[in-house]
């Protein structure tokens, strides 16, 4: 009975590992594609409705750089506030192996874009992509799980 108990926990943790590898939920490196060098730490997270939301947690930043910038280019609500804490993922929902349907705000300039989502290299790994009108026209950037 004990190896029937011992068989039956280790079917359970491997199913929480798998369901953790495939979802992106959790704390995640953002890496610049341009220079390869890690950018922030973002925190995604599912939202009451079933989408991601994902938020700014820490800055890497370097020496002399402003060690809390805040949001100068954004518009709106986000006009001038401080980039940690700020939300800059939202709406991207389950669609296949994908998650889509969302935006992603560049602080760096201030836009919005269209974002999708897709995890790689069995959940290490985020594949975001922030793009204009079609997937196309835009730019991925590769998230590693912290």
């Amino acid at each position: 009975m004990s190896r029937i108990a011992a068989l039956a926990a280790l079917a359970l943790f491997s199913s929480i590992a798998q369901a953790q590898s495939a979802n992106p939920v959790g704390l995640w490196k953002t890496i610049d594609d341009a220079s390869g060098e890690p950018k922030a730490l973002v925190r995604i997270s599912l939202d009451g409705g079933g989408a991601l939301t994902g938020t700014i947690e820490k800055l890497f930043r370097k020496p002399g750089e402003d060690p809390n910038p805040k949001c100068d280019k954004c518009e709106g609500a986000k006009k001038d506030q401080p980039i940690t804490g700020m939300q800059i993922l939202s709406g991207l929902k389950l669609d296949g192996d994908e998650w889509t349907g969302g935006e992603i705000l560049d602080p760096n300039n201030g836009k919005v874009y269209k974002a999708k989502a897709r995890l790689a290299d069995g959940g290490k790994k985020l594949e975001v992509r922030g793009f204009i009108g079609v997937a196309l026209l835009g730019r991925t950037q590769t998230w590693m799980r912290e």
